[in-house]
């Protein structure tokens, strides 16, 4: 016969969300820090799928712009020739610099992609109350996590190439509207990573 596992929130706690102190869980009207840090607790999960929504839809918009416009402007002797994302790559690879190709590619199209559609298969998980997969979740959600802060490095590699490539009236390069959408979708991906509450994926779970 299986052993029936009680589950702290059974038992009437809650985790604190930074020191992951286990308290007794009461009225949010006379607890609502954690004693040992201060830390607020969180009762309305509710709360935190609809601002990971907003944020996940905000991203994917900016998505489409940060993609099809231009990212860098490159001026050579008078000429502006305006580059998207995609023609940076090809320039790296004819040029035969298919490390930086290929980590342009990853960082910038399929890390963003990977982050929101991750979170989206979870949230919709959640909403549809699958509890399958619960640890391969988890451990995708850890990974999203992880790696939000290598998303800025196509901004980064704009910001070394106008420090090197900058060469006064011969050839400038300057960023373009594309670099202001992509910098939104990282930032977006990231608050909605932090502020998405992962404990949801176990809810209700025996």
């Amino acid at each position: 016969m299986a052993r029936e596992e009680l589950t702290a929130l059974a038992s009437g706690l809650i985790q604190c969300p930074d020191c992951h102190l286990l308290t007794e869980k009461k009225d949010s009207a006379t607890k609502t820090r954690c004693p040992r840090c201060n830390a607020k607790f969180c009762f309305e999960t509710s709360a935190s799928l609809t601002r990971t929504w907003a944020l996940l839809i905000s991203s994917l918009i900016l998505l489409f712009p940060a993609n099809l416009l231009p990212i860098m402007t490159v001026t050579y002797l008078g000429d502006k020739e305006p580059n998207t994302i995609m023609d940076g790559i090809e320039h790296f690879i004819q040029s035969g610099s298919y490390f930086i190709a290929l980590l342009i590619f990853v960082a910038s199209i399929l890390v963003p992609v990977f982050k929101i559609t991750g979170v989206i298969l979870i949230m919709i998980s959640i909403r549809k109350k699958w509890k399958t997969w619960l640890r391969h979740k988890t451990l995708m959600f850890r990974i999203i996590k992880f790696i939000g802060r290598w998303s800025m490095l196509d901004i980064f590699v704009i910001a070394i190439m106008v420090t090197l490539v900058n060469l006064g009236t011969l050839t400038t390069i300057v960023p373009a509207p594309a670099a202001t959408y992509f910098a939104g979708v990282v930032v977006l991906t990231m608050a909605a990573a932090n502020t998405f509450d992962s404990r949801l994926i176990w809810e209700d779970t025996e």
